[in-house]
This record gives structure tokens, C-alpha cells and sequence, in this order.
């Protein structure tokens, strides 16, 4: 990392920019709440500049809707946004798991092996809450184990959202996750980058499938 996208992450834009995406992620922050810059400055210590700076970057993520004259609030995951991010995410995470397998996992092959044991015994007892940061876990890990930097940082917002987006209906998702994730591992940490990349394919085909039937459901309600 050089040292002006060092400097970048620090800046007040970026402190609070992380802050609050970390909320939204985690639920601490819902759908439709307002984000008052007034407030938002007053809890970070800055002034509203790089507040409204950090809302801007929050609503190209898709993470924040901004309305003139009424302000900011939390976005709604949208349907059709949704399965246009799963079939970006698609392409890119069938490479990751390719190259990822090539490498047989390389120095995270431990840690995927890990995160797949997590995954499953939280699923086994239920944990929903934190199905989702070990779900975002293993497909991070996925691309860092492709060893494409620049693959990496392609996936890490598209993740984040998508993991937000399913995060809203986990119900619908854990079972048949969690054994995709051990079947993709298990193909990585083989070596079998053919077996890794149609598993991996198969597995964001399902989710894309699921994306369709929850805005379906949305709209019946």
C-alpha cells in the first residue's frame, strides 16, 4: 500500500465512511434510518464536510440512498440491484476459486479449512447471527487464496453487499451454503481448479436463484 492510499484509509472521510458501513453491515443501522450529518458529526468528532464525503462514497456503494432537501438514510436492498451484483460477483468468484485452487489454497488453505468447520458447527446450532461474517469469511478468504490482489479488491465491496443483502434473510440460505462452502474447499484444497470453479458456479447460480425468489416474496407482501 503506498502512502497516499494509506492516508486515504485514515482521513476523517474514510473513519467515518467505515463506521458507518460496519453498522449498516451489522444490522446496527436498518433500513430507513435517517443519517443527520449534524449528529454524525457530533459523534465523530468532525466537521460536516467529510461527513457528507463519507455519505457520497456510502450511496455509490449502494449502502445509502441521498435525497435532496430530505437528506440521507440506510438503503433497502433492491431486488434488481441485488442480482446484478450476484452476477458480477459470479464471474469474478468462479476465477478466484480457479486460481485459488491452483495454488491449493496457498497460505490461508488452513484458515478456509477453518472457516468451513465454523460455518457448518454454527449452522448445525443455529447461530444465525453469525452465519453471516463467517459466510463473508470463507469467500474472502476464497479470493485472497487466488494470490490476484487486484481480483481481491474487485470482490471486497461486492461481498460486503451481497453478504448485507442476504444478511436481511438468512432462513432462506444456511443449509445448502455452508455445504457448498465445504464441497468448494475441498476442491481447492485439492488442487482441482476445473472442480473449484463450476462448484463455485453452481453455488452463486443458487444464490442468484434465491435473490429472485426473495424480491418475489417482497413483492407478494
Amino acid at each position: 500500500m503506498t502512502a497516499s492510499q494509506d492516508s486515504n484509509r485514515t482521513s476523517p472521510r474514510a473513519t467515518v465512511a467505515d463506521a458507518l458501513r460496519d453498522d449498516i453491515l451489522a444490522g446496527r443501522l436498518s433500513p430507513g434510518d435517517r443519517l443527520r450529518e449534524v449528529d454524525l458529526a457530533e459523534r465523530f468528532g468532525v466537521s460536516r464536510i467529510p461527513v457528507r464525503e463519507a455519505l457520497s462514497q456510502l450511496q455509490s456503494e449502494g449502502f445509502v440512498t441521498l435525497v435532496r432537501y430530505r437528506g440521507a438514510t440506510v438503503s433497502a436492498p433492491s431486488g434488481s440491484a441485488a442480482r446484478e451484483l450476484v452476477q458480477i460477483r459470479r464471474g469474478l468468484e468462479v476465477l478466484a476459486a480457479q486460481l485459488a485452487a491452483r495454488n491449493r489454497g496457498g497460505v490461508v488453505a488452513g484458515e478456509l479449512e477453518r472457516a468451513v468447520e465454523l460455518g457448518r458447527a454454527a449452522d448445525a446450532r443455529h447461530a444465525h447471527d453469525d452465519l453471516p461474517s463467517l459466510t463473508l469469511r470463507f469467500h474472502t478468504l476464497v479470493a485472497e487464496a487466488s494470490g490476484n490482489q487486484q481480483l481481491q479488491v474487485m470482490l471486497e465491496q461486492i461481498l460486503e453487499r451481497v453478504s448485507w443483502i442476504f444478511g436481511q434473510r438468512l432462513d432462506t440460505r444456511t443449509h445448502t451454503s455452508w455445504s457448498d462452502h465445504a464441497a468448494i474447499a475441498q476442491a481447492i484444497l485439492a488442487g482441482s481448479p476445473v472442480q473449484a470453479g463450476y462448484l463455485m458456479d453452481e453455488h452463486i447460480a443458487r444464490d442468484e436463484e434465491l435473490i429472485v425468489a426473495m424480491d418475489s416474496d417482497s413483492a407478494r407482501d
